[in-house]
């Protein structure tokens, strides 16, 4: 698959379309599942709190996999991210109820670069605080 989206139709500036993804208690389970890390913060309540943290957690890298959607959708393939690099600046809090936690993301064209490749700036919200610092991604378009 090969991005969607022309170099020649993006100019500095260009908005993304933003993204809202929900987070529960459900998806922190699976995700630990997937990807072998079930370190206690992100599923017991009891235990995050005893280490000083407001609630139940998401993983710092289940935050980032869901920050990049905004650039994959955009593009039309995850294959055409070539860097992506993030900071962690504050947890997003997943409380045990049916809405849980959400991450709001945004993105927008910062660079164009040589190649067909642009660097998109995101930003990462969750409960009016911003999750990630320095989310940058660069991306080959067609």
């Amino acid at each position: 698959m090969a991005a969607q989206i022309q170099y020649a139709d993006v100019e500095v500036g260009t908005e993304l379309p933003t993204a809202t993804f929900p987070v529960t208690r459900a998806t922190l389970v699976q995700y630990a599942g997937a990807s072998g890390d079930f370190n206690p913060i992100h599923w017991n309540e009891k235990f995050a709190k005893e280490v000083g943290l407001p609630d139940v957690i998401a993983h710092g890298m289940f935050t980032m996999a869901e920050a990049i959607r905004v650039v994959t959708d955009w593009v039309g393939d995850p294959g055409a991210v070539v860097e992506y690099g993030v900071r962690f600046t504050k947890p997003v809090v997943v409380p045990n109820d049916e809405q849980g936690g959400l991450i709001e993301v945004t993105g927008k064209v910062a660079a164009k670069l040589d190649d067909n490749r642009v660097r998109v700036d995101l930003t990462a919200m969750s409960a009016g605080q911003k999750v990630l610092g320095m989310s940058r991604a660069v991306v080959t378009l067609a």
